[in-house]
């Protein structure tokens, strides 16, 4: 007997933190907006919709931001708010289903085969969580339904801002052949630009091609790009996964040499990888470091700590070790990530833990 076919549904929150301060600001509605950065330095955190016509997007940095967009109005990121606006949005999830996997602040998985409502229609429940949304929060999402998780991702990504898309399984696999390779979520622009230069530029370039290659070119997500060239994801929503690493990475328009900038870059990524462990109410003893040079050679440099920690500050302040240790990088960096891991979660304490913030 075939397992029923899955109702899953991906939400994502159009240019979340972008919309928060327009929503909040009213002078800054219908302008180009920039979260992160400032005129002279900085990068891109993330772009209202106005700043995207002028080709303004997230980890650009500020000052090829501010060529691209004379106009552009840059403000500080206020990540307290966005988690607020984030825990306010999830607790509309859950009064659908418990079948809810946050990949970040603004996007989830919601599996709603079996629902809190008794409701068949997935269509329906994602319509209806677009409209609590706008209601309770004043804020767009899309939404992207399907039978696995892979096309709903996808759908949710066909028709922003506030869209809605359905991908039936009979339509699921010419839709796929249809898109063009760096529309694959999962498929990112390094590994894009490795299959064009092997011939794959659509869905139906990359079903063409056997399982054996793409594991020869690809390595071990070779097998994961053979089953979604045919629309199958086999993956489950997972509302209680406890994640072994947290990290946030960003790669760069323009290659960085000086040293501040490296440092400037950090320091966001310090933040967001704190507001991560934060939301997930955990700590983490081994910070790592990872540099990808001009030539995409990658190097990552880590540090196990004494004690685990969960604030910013102290998340930046060894991972400004680690850029100096043992030396700073020698050749132009394209991309910076911090990633902590030998996580250690609240629930999993044997004494009372005070978890300490620097929101």
């Amino acid at each position: 007997m075939n397992p029923p076919i899955r109702k899953i549904i991906h939400i994502d929150m159009d240019a979340f933190f972008a919309s928060v301060e327009q929503r909040d600001n009213p002078e800054l509605r219908g302008k180009p907006v920039a979260v992160g950065g400032s005129r002279a330095r900085g990068v891109v955190a993330a772009a209202s919709y106005e700043a995207r016509k002028y080709g303004v997007f997230s980890a650009m940095a500020s000052k090829i931001a501010q060529q691209k967009c004379p106009n552009l109005i840059f403000v500080k990121p206020r990540f307290e708010v966005y988690s607020a606006v984030s825990r306010q949005i999830r607790e509309i999830f859950y009064s659908y289903t418990d079948l809810v996997e946050p990949l970040s602040l603004d996007e989830a998985y919601l599996d709603v085969t079996e629902n809190k409502i008794g409701m068949p229609s997935a269509s329906i429940i994602a319509k209806e969580i677009k409209a609590r949304i706008l209601a309770e929060t004043n804020l767009t999402a899309s939404a992207g339904v399907s039978f696995n998780k892979f096309l709903a991702k996808i759908a949710s990504d066909l028709n922003k801002p506030n869209g809605f898309t359905l991908i039936t399984p009979d339509k699921a696999v010419d839709l796929v052949s249809s898109l063009a390779i760096e529309k694959f979520h999962g498929i990112g622009k390094v590994t894009a630009a490795k299959m064009q230069r092997l011939g794959i530029s659509t869905g139906a370039d990359l079903r063409k091609r056997s399982e054996a290659e793409l594991v020869r070119n690809f390595g071990k997500v070779g097998h994961y790009y053979y089953r979604i060239a045919r629309a199958e994801d086999e993956r489950l929503v997972q509302p209680h996964r406890l994640r072994k690493s947290v990290g946030s990475e960003r790669t760069f328009e323009e290659d960085l040499t000086a040293e501040a900038d490296m440092l400037e870059r950090l320091q966001f990524l310090a933040q967001e990888v704190a507001h991560d462990l934060n939301r997930l109410q955990t700590t983490a003893k081994t910070v790592t470091l990872k540099l990808k040079y001009f030539d995409f050679v990658q190097q990552t440099r880590s540090k196990t700590l004494v004690t685990h920690l969960n604030a910013a500050d102290a998340i930046f302040t060894v991972a400004r070790d680690l850029l100096r240790t043992p030396q700073l990088p020698q050749y132009p960096v394209r991309l910076l990530g911090i990633s902590v891991s030998n996580l250690l979660y609240a629930h999993d304490l044997a004494v009372n833990y005070q978890l300490t913030l620097d929101f």
